[in-house]
């Protein structure tokens, strides 16, 4: 089950995430932050 998560990020920092959404390999900015951070923990866990 997802749950609602709410941050605060710099502007700059999403209008960054946002082209990265237009660029297709994201549906949307939960996908990608969500994606990056299960990265990260992976990453993390080594």
């Amino acid at each position: 089950m997802k749950c609602k998560l709410s941050i605060t990020i710099e502007e700059n920092t999403i209008a960054l995430l946002e082209e990265l959404v237009k660029g297709g390999r994201f549906r949307n900015k939960s996908h990608l932050i969500e994606y990056s951070v299960n990265k990260f923990l992976r990453e993390e866990e080594k």
